[in-house]
């Protein structure tokens, strides 16, 4: 019988003597996450804006000896509608509206200084009628203006076009200094109103020309009227048109009220 005790007591040791002689299992570990799919974002990175050349868009070769002799100048570019629609009498008394518009700008002229650079655009029966812009020409603009016909469309937008590279050219040489200004006698509806409002946004946009513009006998429903942008008078009679005239020198030293109306 006490060899029974000293069986389980063997048997014990060797169960034992197994377990402590086996490798413990390393435990278990959960997978790896599979990656998820990652998108990959292309940050789409826009240029930088480029910058503009500052009006009058110098350039390094800009030659001295090109230079206007008074670089604070004033400058005026007069457009001049002679379109077939000018040949009639709406709101002009028993005249043509030509005519009191050649009488209105002539006057004007005349109350321009010599020390001004002035220069003029037509579209009349003619074609196009230009005169250069300088000082000293105050004759020659009054004997062009007189002697335009109406005839033809309204290429507003051309005219536009020209003024602005023809101040454009004159600010360049006075070094972007003086003012430079369009001024627009108009009785009629440009060709492409969308062409002349993308015109007008380009000179504004990018200068410091002043467009001021008259509507002869045609009220404020004009593509040129732009409040804040551009500065526009209805004229409906002789009268407002020599006002409206008036107005484009108002604030002006030099200017003299009682010389436009002699």
């Amino acid at each position: 019988m006490k060899l029974r005790p000293l069986l389980i007591a063997i048997l014990l040791g060797v169960v034992l003597l197994v377990a402590c002689g086996e490798d413990p299992k390393p435990a278990k570990q959960s997978a790896p996450p599979k990656p998820q799919s990652q998108q990959v974002v292309e940050q789409t990175r826009e240029p930088p804006p480029q910058t503009l050349a500052s009006w009058p868009f110098l350039s390094e070769e800009q030659s001295l000896h090109a230079l206007a002799g008074d670089l604070t100048a004033r400058n005026f570019v007069l457009i001049f509608d002679g379109s077939g629609s000018m040949g009639e009498s709406d709101c002009a008394g028993d005249s043509r509206k030509l005519e009191i518009a050649k009488q209105a700008v002539v006057a004007w002229s005349k109350s321009v200084p010599e020390d001004a650079n002035l220069g003029f655009y037509s579209f009349n029966a003619k074609g196009i009628t230009t005169l250069g812009l300088t000082t000293g020409n105050r004759q020659v603009f009054i004997d062009t203006v007189m002697g335009i016909r109406a005839g033809g469309g309204t290429p507003l937008s051309q005219a536009l076009s020209y003024a602005f590279k023809t101040l454009t050219s004159q600010g360049k040489r006075q070094l972007g200094y003086g003012e430079y200004t369009i001024v627009v006698v108009t009785d009629g509806i440009a060709h492409s109103k969308q062409r002349l409002k993308s015109t007008v946004n380009k000179i504004l946009g990018s200068s410091p020309v002043t467009i001021f513009s008259i509507g002869f006998c045609i009220g404020d429903d004009h593509s040129l009227n732009q409040p804040g942008r551009t500065i526009y008078r209805s004229a409906d009679n002789p009268d407002q048109l020599k006002s409206g005239l008036q107005e484009v020198l108002a604030e002006l030293e030099f200017f003299d009220e009682q010389e436009f109306t002699n």
